[in-house]
């Protein structure tokens, strides 16, 4: 049988507002998506599961297995996931939220800089869940359900953000990307995606993320229940429950972040980070570093540092942490491991790390300040800049320095592989090879899913 054409979507002139039915189609019609965006949705994919299995043996990722284990069950085997570098199966909600909260919590996944959040800590849990559900799914086609699924997250967020006062955390708006990608892999139709994006947009997590920033915690950024409430809205409204419209889709006051939908693909515009704590803190740790590289600065030549940021950064932990999370939310920190480790990976940021007097020490030396400039050029970058006295009296200023990771300072595909090993370092080093060499093979039609899929379900390395 052959198949409808692809739709070519409008790249200029005036552009009609975007109906639901619009939006509906480009999420599971015959929408023809770049090439550069596949294969950076590709990229996107392989370094969020390099945090996923590097969150496997953190303190939450036992937790929100364990807990999907005994209490996310299903009735069916049919109606079970496994769950990720585990091998335990729970149901499909259960298993995204499960692999969704330990990736939230290695904070190493990517995000979008206009919505101060995430999209793939939910997004690849739930296309490796739902993927488990088909072994016919190519791996193209893997690749452009997410790409489509980051389009939608992406402007539900601005929606949300645009709309509402207050800040809320990532799974309130990333959970309609999830909704959208279980809607196009289950081949649901327009009616019944309405009604999941509602479903999911009234049950999502609307938290407070700034609270979660004063108080860093295993709650994160909301994108467990993100995960989870996008999948249970999937499989709600294939039962015929009903979901009132969602209004970040369908109110007329947010029309105007849908109108570029498939002009401007957003899934090429999102950041990958070089270290596993919160990106407000990565200008900083750039300005530092290029400090430390260009003069040689050691922790025993530093009497201060003064670090000039954006109000948001200037407001994360300041004190010595007593946990991942809190370290994850620290400037200082942060700071304060690059200088005396001379790197910020996922060893620095737990166990003994916490407890590291040297750092501890260098905390005390570091001033961050509120820069407006700094402020002004939030959200859409994240600029700092560090200020080092040293102890024979130099004095070394960095400048403004933006973070890298974003269009604007990118990270070369060597600098992603390199993290991603890192990140996966649990896992042997043949695994994780095969685990990168997917991200070329997935453009090819004829590669399934599937072989992906093996390499992160066993418990152990095969």
């Amino acid at each position: 049988m052959s198949q409808p054409p692809q739709r070519l979507w409008p790249t200029s002139g005036k552009i009609p507002r975007m109906t639901y039915d619009d939006i509906a189609e480009f999420t599971l019609g015959h929408t023809l998506i770049p090439d550069s965006a596949l294969d950076f949705t590709a990229t996107l994919l392989i370094d969020t599961l390099g945090v996923t299995a590097g969150a496997a043996g953190l303190d939450v990722g036992h937790i929100a297995r364990n807990h999907a284990l005994r209490f996310m069950g299903a009735s069916s085997e049919a109606d079970t996931a496994t769950l990720l570098f585990d091998g335990r199966r729970a149901s499909i909600p259960g298993a995204a939220f499960a692999a969704a909260t330990q990736t939230d919590n290695l904070d190493a996944h990517d995000g979008f800089n206009p919505v101060k959040g995430h999209i793939g800590c939910a997004v690849v849990p739930a296309l490796c869940v739902l993927g488990e559900q088909m072994p016919d799914l190519s791996a193209r086609a893997a690749l452009e359900a997410m790409t489509l699924s980051y389009e939608i997250a992406g402007r539900a967020g601005l929606a949300l953000h645009g709309s509402v006062s207050d800040y809320h955390t990532s799974g309130a708006w990333n959970a309609l990307g999830v909704v959208a990608l279980g809607g196009r892999l289950r081949g649901m139709g327009a009616t019944h995606l309405r009604e999941a994006f509602g479903i999911a947009e009234y049950h999502g997590p609307r938290s407070q993320m700034m609270r979660e920033i004063a108080n860093p915690t295993m709650l994160h950024d909301g994108s467990g229940m993100g995960a989870f409430t996008g999948l249970m809205a999937v499989l709600l409204a294939e039962d015929g429950f009903d979901g009132a419209p969602a209004i970040t889709i369908e109110a007329a006051e947010v029309a105007h972040h849908w109108q570029d939908l498939g002009a401007r693909w957003t899934v090429e515009e999102n950041y990958i980070k070089p270290y596993p704590v919160c990106r407000w803190a990565h200008a900083a740790i750039d300005a530092l570093g290029l400090l430390i590289d260009t003069h040689d600065l050691r922790a025993d030549t530093v009497a201060r540092i003064n670090v000039n940021t954006f109000k948001e950064a200037a407001a994360l932990f300041p004190t010595m942490p007593a946990t991942t999370s809190q370290a994850q939310y620290s400037l200082q920190f942060a700071l304060g491991a690059r200088l005396v480790h001379g790197r910020v990976g996922p060893d620095e940021v737990a166990g003994d790390a916490l407890a590291d007097t040297r750092i501890a020490t260098v905390l005390n030396k570091i001033t961050v300040t509120e820069e407006p400039r700094h402020s002004k050029r939030f959200p859409i970058n994240r600029w700092s800049d560090v200020t080092v006295h040293t102890t024979d009296g130099r004095v070394l200023a960095s400048g403004d320095v933006e973070a890298k990771g974003g269009q604007e300072v990118p990270m070369s595909l060597t600098e992603i592989e390199t993290k991603f090993h890192t990140m996966a370092a649990a896992l042997s080093e043949a695994r994780r090879s095969k685990i990168w060499a997917m991200r070329d093979r997935m453009m090819d039609p004829d590669t399934p899913f599937s072989d992906l899929l093996a390499l992160i379900h066993p418990s152990t390395d095969e």
